[in-house]
């Protein structure tokens, strides 16, 4: 006690100034018999402002893209940063310096790796005088993450692009080849085969890329449609099946009849990634389309930043934070509460949670949609994130876990640090998700 009476003498004048600051209805003398108070006060006002620092994670450890073709600005590309993106779409090869210079990384769009008719057999002395030219042309840049060759392809393009990827391979080991498959509710005849399994199949079986990567828009009226957790399900089980990693493309503008961004739809939809296990996510797209009803991507028609532009730094922050411990896990199960999407799990099947429930009432009542995905890291420690599926509604809830003398140590999504779970934890914004070790 002698040793906090001492401090907070001496530190007396400056709480007293700090609290006449805060409270302007002080006036006189404030006697240091009050300044225990105060210093309770300014403690814990202390602990309610901390301010976080951003935490940025390289692509080998969890990739943050952006999806579509990428202007050489410096500016732009600073911004980009600031977002935290670390894979800055697509780029030309005169470009690159740029991009070296900014520390971002690209897949480089050239013609001589995706300027075929993929749908017809390729005369392979050619492509490899074109890749061969290519890698000269690319030597060592460090922002060459890989090769963009197609988007959405149909089967028929599977092996020309495979003949591609191999040379690129051939020539520059380690660079990627990129190919984005379709969502899983396009019908059989645009993907070439009888059923969305044998479509992803083909991207490692003839293509041999070394991460799934495919989109899903399912954001209409308010509302995140089944078809994007059915589409995230039947990516992980083929990732946990092959053991290769999978990356999700999400919305990140307005168009057709796409909702507008939120701060809820763009946490769904990453959580909901991270949940299944995804080690990648990409927005389609940062710079805003100039054709259509496009809108309200981060940077508009104009290079100017919209309201999504710090609601995408806000989502992107929390995975930088989370990646280090995501990157340690492997994902073992995904159930949803109360209703099921198509091909989806209930949480009954659950081995880690007994049961979650929301412990508040909603006026109007709502009732609470959870997603749980579990995982387990590299010594056997089981994990969970709870994802709250609703785009309008936060929710208080309690977790009842199998084993009863569990216990859940929260991961924050600001630090990314291990600490105790309380002090109104467990309240999820809409969209928003909690990751927790089980101890």
């Amino acid at each position: 006690m002698a040793n906090l009476a001492k401090f907070i003498e001496a530190a007396g004048e400056e709480i007293v100034t700090l609290i006449r600051k805060r409270l302007p209805s002080v006036k006189g003398n404030v006697t240091l018999s009050f300044l225990p108070f105060l210093l309770l006060v300014f403690v814990q006002s202390a602990h309610a402002q901390r301010i976080f620092n951003e935490q940025r994670v390289p692509p080998s450890d969890f990739v943050v893209m952006s999806w579509g073709p990428t202007p050489a600005d410096p500016k732009q590309l600073q911004l980009m940063k600031e977002a935290g993106i670390n894979v800055a779409g697509f780029a030309r090869v005169k470009d690159l310096p740029v991009f070296e210079e900014a520390g971002l990384r690209v897949f480089v769009s050239d013609p001589r790796a995706n300027g075929y008719d993929f749908e017809k057999p390729l005369d392979e002395n050619s492509v490899r005088r074109n890749i061969e030219s290519l890698a000269k042309d690319v030597g060592a840049s460090s922002a060459v993450i890989g090769f963009m060759l197609r988007d959405e392809p149909h089967a028929r393009a599977m092996p020309s692009l495979g003949l591609v990827a191999r040379l690129i391979r051939e020539y520059m080991p380690g660079k990627w080849p990129y190919v984005n498959l379709f969502p899983i509710r396009v019908p059989p005849d645009r993907m070439g085969t009888s059923n969305y399994s044998q479509y992803v199949r083909l991207l490692i079986d003839s293509i041999q890329q070394p991460f799934l990567s495919y989109d899903n828009y399912s954001l209409i009226n308010g509302y995140m449609h089944d078809a994007f957790f059915s589409n995230l399900d039947a990516v992980r089980r083929l990732s946990i099946e092959t053991g290769v990693p999978f990356w999700n493309c999400v919305l990140s503008n307005a168009h057709f009849n796409y909702m507008e961004n939120t701060d809820a739809t763009y946490h769904l939809q990453a959580y909901a990634t991270m949940a299944h296990g995804a080690r990648g996510i990409q927005y389609f797209s940062y710079f805003t389309w100039s054709n259509g009803n496009y809108r309200l991507g981060p940077i508009d028609q104009f290079g100017n930043k919209t309201s999504s532009w710090d609601m995408l730094r806000r989502i992107n922050n929390q995975i930088h934070a989370l990646a280090p411990t995501l990157k340690k896990l492997k994902s073992t199960g995904v159930y949803h509460y109360p209703d099921v999407p198509p091909e989806g799990r209930r949480l009954s099947e659950s081995k880690l949670v007994k049961f979650v429930e929301m412990t508040q009432q909603i006026v109007p009542p709502a009732q609470a949609r959870f997603l749980i995905g579990e995982f387990v890291d590299e010594s056997g420690r089981p994990y969970l994130m709870l994802v709250n599926k609703d785009l309008s509604n936060s929710f208080r809830y309690r977790i009842e876990l199998q084993k009863s003398d569990g216990k859940l140590i929260h991961i924050s999504p600001y630090s990314g640090q291990e600490e105790p779970f309380g002090r109104e934890m467990d309240w999820v914004a809409p969209g928003a998700g909690h990751l927790f070790r089980i101890e």
